[in-house]
């Protein structure tokens, strides 16, 4: 299970450019990519955390700290680095509404 979210995880940052450049993507596309990790309804079906449930601001919170790197993650830092910090709250407020 963890190789194959490595594996989607770095096939999405390889096409995060190509998506930006399409236009703006709305919030529930960008969280689609969630569910491959983190399962469909947020419920993760393995030891990676769930999100289901979590706050607009810990989302944020959690999110931004792998952008910047003051978190670590397995993957989770390669892949909030390819969002600009719009689209991170987007897919947060999104999740969040959950």
């Amino acid at each position: 299970m963890k190789h194959i979210c490595i594996t989607i995880g770095m096939a999405m940052i390889l096409i995060l450019p190509f998506t930006a450049q399409a236009g703006q993507a709305s919030p529930s596309i960008l969280a689609d990519a969630c569910a491959a990790c983190h399962g469909s309804d947020g419920k993760s079906p393995s030891t990676i955390p769930s999100i289901q449930g979590k706050s607009l601001d810990y989302m944020v919170q959690r999110l931004m700290a792998f952008k910047s790197g003051k978190r670590e993650g397995t993957v989770m830092n390669r892949i909030a680095k390819g969002y600009s910090d719009a689209e991170i709250a987007a897919i947060a407020k999104y999740l969040a509404s959950k």
